[in-house]
């Protein structure tokens, strides 16, 4: 098996953002950088998926969130390969689930699955209630487990916010706010990943960074959004990351390009 899927997240399309006073998203590049990624996709890697890991815009109001949504939907759909979404927070403030649903062209709730090459996908909606905490609701789980019984391929897990036990302290995001960086209830959430025995990796945005941590043998890898400002203020630089992974018979290999760029591999026993 040799499985190549790129992965974007935190794309935020809408007005350049600060936090804490400084300039920390370059978002109003983020048109630039969404085309840029999709034409180096279609020319260089040629992956066999593209996901977008969620926060596609960056919310201000229901009008400007319909159209900027729509118009990152459609600018990575210009991707030659298919393309596959997971909804952030963000893109839920103004926007309705079946909004979001709409934009990309589905019906129903907002967790789903489908099955590419060799690989089954589960796409999981986590939900964050803002400055309270994050969870996967019960309904999710069971559904999970349900979803991940059913298939006879190796399969990835696909969400917005993380899973893994990563310590935030050193994120400029979330070192005083970790209740809404990870998922609650993640530990139940990976008991039922490892007891599966069929999930290769998860993989998810939200954090603003890269990172990698492996629970149970499996790797849970967060990219780094496209628009952060690598800086520490203005004028600022942006990450321009996404990450290429490939899965293969017995290893994954994820490599994140950009302007800090990264490469974890993992070997299965």
């Amino acid at each position: 098996m040799d499985f190549v899927f790129a992965a974007i997240t935190d794309v935020h399309f809408g007005p350049r953002a600060l936090f804490r006073g400084k300039l920390r998203k370059l978002s109003d590049q983020a048109p630039e950088l969404a085309r840029s990624f999709v034409s180096r996709m279609n020319e260089r890697i040629k992956p066999d998926l593209v996901v977008a890991l969620g926060d596609l815009i960056e919310d201000e109001s229901p009008e400007a969130d319909t159209r900027r949504y729509q118009t990152c939907v459609d600018v990575l759909r210009l991707s030659h390969a298919p393309v596959r979404f997971v909804a952030g927070n963000h893109d839920t403030i103004n926007l309705s689930e079946t909004k979001v649903a709409e934009a990309w062209g589905t019906k129903g709730p907002l967790h789903y699955s489908f099955d590419q090459g060799p690989l089954h996908f589960s796409v999981l909606r986590t939900i964050e209630r803002k400055d309270v905490d994050v969870t996967l609701p019960t309904e999710q789980l069971q559904w999970l487990e349900a979803d991940l019984a059913k298939t006879d391929k190796d399969s990835v897990v696909m969400m917005h916010h993380s899973v893994a036990d990563q310590d935030p302290r050193e994120n400029p995001w979330f070192h005083d706010a970790p209740h809404v960086a990870l998922v609650a209830n993640r530990r139940e959430v990976r008991k039922l990943i490892a007891r599966s025995g069929k999930v290769r990796m998860v993989i998810n945005g939200h954090l603003h960074w890269n990172h990698v941590d492996v629970h149970d043998g499996i790797p849970y890898v967060t990219v780094q959004s496209l628009i952060e400002n690598l800086d520490d203020d203005g004028p600022g630089r942006p990450a321009e990351a996404s990450a290429v992974v490939r899965v293969r018979d017995r290893s994954i290999l994820v490599e994140v390009d950009g302007a800090a760029p990264t490469r974890y591999e993992h070997h299965f026993s």
